[in-house]
């Protein structure tokens, strides 16, 4: 029986077709080959990339306008020294007790400062002219002892010898490094220029002593400022004018001097303390006592104390008064309501207010610090 063409080339068809698809199925499941193939595909185009819009900076907020107020207070520090009918310190007092004026208006007492609390820079000045020579290692010592006795951690002491210039022995140190400094001066010659060696240890105080620690100098002279007196009488000579011999010129010379320290003095805020070894002798000379009365009017003025020992003896004990003194003073601090914002001289004067046996000291004014 003869074959139809259709089914003579139908069973090669098949076979081929069948062969064709293993091929095709083998490279579908067989993972190197697909890998092969996938490699050799180029890598697809990159996405689009949109760059973001910056963000507009807001405006700046206008800050809220404020009035400005400028307060200006001027704290006054005052140390007052108060004692008994005997000399003796008074310990124990409240604000309360006290009562305080500036140019004649009452002021309102803010507190009452501990003075063990406030640090002391000390100038000590020594007189090492002639007419010291007899005594002065005796006073030498016993200003060293004193420094050493006084003076708590914190505190400093400057030295400087009342020479034919002024000469500082000793920057601001600790009371053992200043005593033993002290020790090392050796009386001089010359003459003696206490005026200015006052104001050279008052500016020293004035430029290195910082705001809020106390203020003194303890001066052991006569007060009898040669220096100037020769210095001047010189000049004056050299141009035909000899009216300066006269004792009455030399006091007044003397008194123009005296008003420069205290102005001086004062501006600073310095507490002054004198010892005159001279004792009576002082009163032998015109010019020596009036130098000793000014002594005792800058201490007055500055809330501090002059004395005059009858020998050498005393001298411990006055020291160790003026550092009782000193540790046992009332800081009186109030706001001045003086708003005149005047750079003039104001009186300060602080009373006892129940107990008027009692003996008050303090300086006498102040010069307001310039805004």
């Amino acid at each position: 029986m003869g074959l139809s063409k259709y089914q003579k080339y139908f069973p090669p068809a098949l076979v081929l077709s069948a062969l064709v698809l293993f091929f095709v199925a083998a490279s579908f499941f067989n993972p190197t080959a697909r890998a092969q193939k996938l490699k050799q595909l180029p890598p697809p185009p990159p996405g689009p990339r949109f760059k973001p819009k910056p963000t507009p900076t807001p405006a700046p907020t206008p800050e809220p306008e404020y009035e400005v107020l400028k307060v200006s207070s001027n704290l006054v520090v005052v140390p007052v020294s108060v004692t008994d009918q005997q000399g003796q310190p008074v310990l124990g007092l409240k604000p309360s007790d006290f009562q305080i004026a500036e140019d004649g208006q009452p002021q309102e007492i803010a507190q009452l400062g501990d003075p063990e609390q406030v640090p002391v820079d000390i100038a000590l000045l020594i007189d090492v002219s002639a007419s010291v020579d007899a005594r002065f290692v005796f006073e030498q010592k016993a200003a060293a002892d004193f420094l050493k006795q006084v003076l708590k951690p914190g505190d400093r002491a400057t030295v400087f010898a009342i020479d034919q210039t002024p000469r500082m022995i000793q920057p601001l140190a600790p009371a053992e490094v200043a005593a033993r400094k002290l020790l090392t001066v050796t009386p001089a010659k010359g003459y003696t220029a206490f005026f200015d060696t006052v104001l050279a240890a008052e500016k020293y105080l004035d430029e290195s002593s910082k705001s809020g620690r106390r203020r003194l100098v303890v001066v052991i002279s006569d007060g009898d400022d040669t220096a100037r007196i020769f210095d001047l009488f010189n000049r004056e000579s050299n141009r035909g004018n000899y009216r300066l011999s006269s004792m009455d010129a030399q006091l007044q010379f003397i008194e123009r001097a005296q008003d420069e320290v205290l102005r001086e003095v004062q501006r600073a805020e310095v507490t002054f303390y004198s010892i005159n070894p001279s004792g009576s002798t002082m009163h032998l000379n015109v010019r020596t006592a009036r130098s000793e009365r000014g002594m005792e009017r800058l201490a007055q003025a500055t809330g501090g104390a002059a004395f005059i020992p009858k020998n050498d003896s005393e001298l411990d004990a006055i020291f160790q008064r003026i550092g009782s003194e000193i540790r046992s003073q009332y800081l009186l601090q109030y706001y001045s309501n003086n708003k005149s914002g005047s750079l003039a001289f104001r009186r300060i004067a602080v009373s006892p207010r129940s107990q008027p046996q009692l003996h008050v000291r303090a300086r006498e004014g102040y010069y307001p610090k310039a805004k």
